[in-house]
């Protein structure tokens, strides 16, 4: 069983901002390997299904990004998974537009999502998949930043890394993830 989760903000005036590109690897997750995204559970938009032999439940928390852990919690405990069954894709304003990284555990990082997520989970050791949004210019506050659309310059960068991600996704399903994290984590 595999329990893949994308953070970002529920509705319309979120959809397109850099703080939802977990939504959209999510999205395109669901379109490749057509599980439609189509429960309200959890505190969020559940989609199940088998990938081969592998059952793989996508999870969008609609709790809004703060309060990510009050979702991804009940998700664990329904489906009895284990922490290395999890795996949480969100933006990352320490990476480049455009790059991604794959982690074993990790810190926060000062993102408010994984920090309600460990808060939650009572910790850190769980695989992350994380999507570069650069840092904000000058003058240009953090929640401003992240909560504002990718410029249409950047549009084009922040799909292909959401492709990338969702490619990445889709290896460890049948793959390693260490070997997945040896092969995505080059910078290309």
């Amino acid at each position: 069983m595999k329990l893949i989760v994308g953070l970002g903000n529920p509705g319309r005036k979120y959809a397109q901002t850099r703080h939802n590109i977990g939504f959209w690897v999510l999205a395109e997750l669901s379109r490749r390997l057509n599980i439609p995204l189509n429960k309200e559970k959890f505190h969020g938009v559940v989609g199940e299904g088998m990938v081969g032999s592998e059952k793989v439940v996508l999870l969008m928390p609609t709790t809004y990004m703060n309060l990510s852990g009050e979702s991804v919690r009940p998700a664990m405990d329904w489906y009895k998974a284990d922490l290395d069954e999890l795996l949480v894709v969100y933006d990352d304003m320490d990476l480049p537009l455009g790059k991604i990284r794959l982690r074993l555990k990790g810190s926060s990082g000062g993102h408010n999502g994984m920090k309600s997520i460990i808060q939650h989970l009572g910790t850190d050791e769980f695989k992350r998949l994380k999507l570069g949004v650069d840092r904000p210019p000058a003058g240009i506050s953090v929640p401003n930043y992240v909560l504002a659309p990718f410029l249409p310059e950047e549009q084009s960068e922040a799909q292909s890394a959401a492709q990338m991600a969702a490619e990445a996704v889709e290896a460890w399903l049948s793959e390693d993830f260490l070997q997945v994290m040896n092969r995505f984590n080059v910078n290309k």
